[in-house]
């Protein structure tokens, strides 16, 4: 399946321009402060039909994207040769070796999201953009290592990153901001004795997959590195941007992280089909400008945000739209 192809799916452009074409048109990277990394392959994994981790999410959000022109205005990020090795800086070789054997598509679509990931973390430490966002499935911020698929994530492709930041790039301490919905367990667990790396996330405690008690604030020499806000259900952008501002940023001031990664779920968005928040499309933007503001006073503006939840597909992709415009300053 092209690019036009599954524009034409979503029936709401019709006759759009290849994205190659725009690609080999675009304006010089030295103009694009904001990279963006999208590929068909990301549509070529289903765990069922009919599950709401579908490609759907991805069609509405490149459709977004392409109505707004923000294609031709990022810049197209790659993918790294060999990603396997930082896959293995966070998850087991049986737990690779599982996925591998039952899920062998997901495994290799995943595979292609990490070695994307890590692409854009280049793409960001060597200064070729200054910030960037990751339009990729399937999630990752509840995988851990029992050789399954949890909360439809296979690879913790967050918590990759800032492994391969610390190794690659020598960056020394990584802040994680994770405002899905759901709690990031798997981002929780691999940092959770680690001081090298702030964790803060927002998230209902009482939904799926039931961690992300407050009271869990991280141990040994990672004890005050673990935040976790629980916010109930109805929660609303003031909500939300009063935990920012209450917790994150006097934590984050504290800190003084040298990279910054969002796990951007958007399933704390209004009427999404798996969680009840009331967060608008101005609320993720704020919430953006916020973690914008901290990456620019202590990283240098070093940001990548990594698209986790957010299922239903026309929400998911104007709470996208309004993310990305903010990353390119336009928000």
């Amino acid at each position: 399946m092209n690019r036009r192809q599954f524009l034409s799916l979503s029936a709401i452009i019709t006759g759009a321009i290849s994205l190659a074409g725009r690609y080999a048109s675009a304006t010089p990277v030295e103009e694009r402060l904001t990279g963006l990394l999208y590929d068909e392959v990301f549509l070529d994994h289903w765990l069922q039909p009919g599950h709401p981790e579908s490609p759907a999410r991805l069609r509405a959000i490149f459709t977004a994207l392409e109505a707004a022109g923000l294609f031709e205005q990022t810049h197209p990020l790659g993918f790294i040769a060999d990603p396997d090795p930082w896959i293995r800086t966070i998850h087991t070789g049986a737990h690779m070796r599982s996925l591998s054997r039952d899920h062998p598509r997901g495994h290799e679509v995943t595979r292609k999201v990490v070695a994307g990931v890590l692409d854009a973390v280049d793409a960001v430490c060597s200064g070729k953009v200054r910030n960037a966002f990751c339009v990729t499935r399937p999630p990752g911020h509840h995988a851990e290592n029992t050789g399954r698929v949890e909360g439809f994530c296979f690879y913790n492709t967050v918590a990759i990153a800032a492994r391969y930041a610390q190794q690659q790039f020598k960056l020394e301490k990584i802040l994680i901001v994770d405002w899905d919905y759901h709690h990031g367990n798997g981002t929780e667990s691999a940092f959770y004795e680690d001081s090298s790396v702030l964790f803060f996330s927002t998230h209902d405690y009482y939904a799926y997959p039931g961690t992300g008690d407050p009271k869990k604030t991280g141990s040994g020499a990672g004890e005050g590195t673990n935040i976790n806000i629980h916010l109930p259900c109805g929660t609303t952008d003031e909500m939300i941007q009063d935990a920012f501002t209450e917790h994150l940023l006097p934590a984050a001031e504290a800190f003084r992280p040298d990279m910054i990664l969002i796990s951007a779920g958007f399933d704390s968005r209004k009427n999404d089909l798996l969680g009840c928040y009331r967060i608008t499309d101005e609320g993720f933007a704020e919430l953006t400008r916020m973690v914008m503001s901290l990456a620019d006073r202590h990283c240098d503006g070093r940001l990548i945000s990594v698209l986790e939840g957010g299922y239903t597909p026309s929400g998911l992709a104007s709470a996208t739209l309004a993310h990305v415009q903010t990353l390119m300053g336009g928000g």
